[in-house]
């Protein structure tokens, strides 16, 4: 089944020509350059505090989990149930549904620019999406819901409470329904350049479950942290409405604009710089081409400019933006959520696993999992700020621009990942016993707990790859195949190194399976880059990847050593857990320009970049402001005539 398109007409403008071709604008295309970047950096940062955030809350939520239920069997029973927000966050927020919508807001919101559709694209685009996809949504939590003890005693056939966990699996499944929809709104707001409400709404999430468990745990039990899931839920959707309905109400995001349109009819462009070229309104239909079937907009025809003039020649690389609007069909859907839902399976393996294993496993691999992956959720927060940047220059054909940012977000995200496995492996015993340690979490348990995550950070840099590379198979809003098969074959490695694993070294030998199939998923996700994906330059990339290795091994081994030289019994964890994060930082700081990691330099420019103020002060004592009014150009483009000098002595003379 396949919504209807939002059809472009049978004539396409003249696709706008590089800035390079405009005279007087290489000074604007760079100022834009450095505002882009400055816009990123902030966004990335914004965001990146805005999740350590709801990690934090992520890690109370474990906390008080662990405080009133323990690792027992209580708790076996609701993270069964856990799976379904897991799987729903994963399809529907993060990686699923993000990676089909975000690069059709983004083609949307281009030919919006260029004027080529009537009416709003993007409203379009909602309507004929959102009412369809909410009732997919609510059909899916309809069918958990009835499903319910058949998917108990499938994810965990050797359960002990298995009547707890059906009745927590069913609370759990509203959050189909509003992860559905929080999920399109944070799509919808990032391809818009709104990183804010979405970088918001797991703080939202956790606070409804820390608030249910505290408030209904007396009397539910256990049930009272199902019950709080769906008012996370409800309350994740809460937090974007506004902000959406601002974009949709309002296309510039400025309602006063519309005023400023008045009063300056000619071309007023938002993205317009110092030097740029204004966009003018004297085109018509009649000036472009019509293009023939199977042509685009964007070959090497010769087109009228302004003024009679022959204008450059537009860029050879088709845009997305200048071809036929294509529908959201079944196989784009198809393959995004079925690379989410297979990735996802991890977790379905690790529990079918650990459910035979004595009580407490399958807990034991729940709390690890969630602080092992505080570094690779963090380090992805720029790839999630930069996807809706990839995918409009894929939309407007400028895979160079497209091929750069991807590497250097790999390179970024690779550094960050690898030096927050370090801090891991380094002090895993001093964060569990920090976070967890007390009421019916014993010793034996942070030990345990300890042990899993650090071979779960032997995985880290996979997951990274895996989540900053799968961006680029879809950012051009095809259906792609490639990323599932090579996720089925990581799957089948974590499956059958599991099952071997499982009796000899138990939780561990799960946790190094799963690390195990991801490296692979990891490795043909960059060698199958190219004509699949943006063509990166993959000699370039898995240099990137390896250089911060041997940084990161160095400082994990100084780390370990550090915490547990100070650790004692009577000494407070947290202080050797801040002495071994030091350590780390530090051979981290030392090694990682020596050796040339790609991400070291980066990272402190940008967050330069990020803190410096939108105004700042001139010499002269004046606000340089950022918004700019482009005044009507009275002359044809091209060198414009220069006035007669007048001589000092004319002007006494008068």
């Amino acid at each position: 089944m396949t919504t209807p398109p939002v059809h472009a007409p049978d004539e396409a403008a003249v696709p706008a020509a590089r800035s390079a071709d405009v005279p007087g604008a290489d000074a604007g295309a760079d100022a834009g350059e450095r505002s882009s970047r400055g816009l990123l950096a902030r966004a990335a940062l914004l965001t990146a505090v805005l999740s350590v955030a709801g990690s934090v809350l992520g890690l109370a939520r474990d906390q008080a989990l662990a405080r009133l239920f323990g690792a027992g069997r209580e708790t076996d029973a609701f993270l069964v149930a856990w799976t379904v927000p897991e799987f729903a966050a994963t399809l529907l927020i993060e990686d699923g549904l993000a990676f089909a919508l975000v690069p059709m807001f983004s083609l949307a919101l281009a030919r919006r620019a260029q004027g080529t559709v009537p009416g709003d694209p993007v409203r379009a685009l909602v309507a004929a999406t959102l009412p369809r996809l909410t009732l997919a949504f609510a059909a899916a939590g309809a069918l958990v819901v009835a499903a319910a003890p058949v998917l108990v005693r499938a994810l965990a056939p050797g359960l002990p409470d298995h009547a707890l966990a059906v009745d927590c699996t069913r609370l759990t499944a509203t959050c189909v329904v509003s992860f559905g929809l929080a999920g399109y709104c944070s799509a919808a707001l990032r391809a818009h350049r709104r990183f804010l409400a979405p970088a918001a709404i797991y703080c939202a999430y956790n606070t409804g479950i820390i608030t249910a468990m505290f408030v209904l745990g007396g009397r539910w039990g256990v049930r009272a942290a199902a019950v709080g899931v769906a008012v996370g839920g409800l309350l994740m959707v809460a937090a974007q409405l506004p902000s959406l309905t601002g974009q949709l109400r309002h296309p510039d995001g400025r309602p006063d604009r519309r005023r400023l349109r008045s009063r300056f009819p000619f071309g007023f462009r938002r993205d317009e710089g110092a030097g740029a070229a204004p966009r003018t309104s004297t085109a018509t239909a009649t000036d472009a081409p019509t293009l023939s079937a199977g042509a685009t907009a964007g070959t090497n025809a010769p087109h009228r400019g302004t003024a009679g003039q022959e204008a450059p020649a537009p860029r050879t690389t088709p845009r997305a933006a200048d071809t036929p609007a294509r529908p959201l069909a079944l196989a784009l859907l198809g393959t995004v959520l079925l690379f989410a839902l297979c990735r996802q399976s991890q977790v379905l393996i690790e529990r079918f696993l650990a459910s035979g294993l004595p009580s407490g496993a399958i807990s034991h691999l729940n709390y690890a999992q969630k602080v092992a992956q505080i570094p690779m959720t963090l380090s992805l927060m720029l790839c999630t700020v930069t996807f809706p940047v990839v995918a409009r220059a894929v939309a407007d054909g400028d895979t160079e621009r497209a091929r750069a940012r991807v590497e250097r977000d790999v390179a970024l995200a690779a550094g960050l990942v690898l030096l927050g496995t370090a801090t891991v492996v380094a002090c895993a015993p001093q964060m569990v016993q920090l976070l967890f340690q007390r009421g019916a979490f014993t010793a034996a348990d942070t030990a345990a707990t300890a042990g899993v995550m650090r071979v779960y950070a032997l995985g880290l840099l996979g997951q990274t790859v895996v989540g900053a590379l799968a961006r680029c198979y879809f950012s051009a809003g095809r259906a792609n195949w490639y990323p599932l098969g090579a996720m089925a074959v990581g799957i089948a490695a974590t499956a059958g190194a599991g099952a071997w694993a499982v009796g000899p070294w138990g939780v561990s030998g799960i946790a190094a399976a799963n690390a195990a199939g991801i490296t692979v998923t990891a490795a043909l996700l960059v060698a199958g880059t190219g004509p699949r994906s943006v063509p990166v330059r993959v000699r370039r990339v898995l240099g990137d990847l390896a250089r911060p290795v041997p940084v990161a091994v160095a400082a994990a081994v100084t780390g370990a050593l550090v915490a547990d030289r100070l650790a004692a019994p009577g000494v407070s964890p947290a202080v050797p857990l801040a002495a071994g994060a030091a350590a780390v930082v530090g051979v981290f700081a030392v090694l990682a320009p020596v050796l040339g990691v790609r991400g070291a330099v980066p990272a402190v420019e940008s967050v330069r970049r990020s803190l410096r103020p939108v105004t700042r002060r001139l010499p002269h004592g004046r606000i340089s402001l950022r918004i700019r009014f482009p005044l009507p150009r009275r002359f044809p483009p091209g060198p414009r005539p220069r006035r007669p000098h007048k001589s000092r002595g004319s002007r006494r003379s008068r």
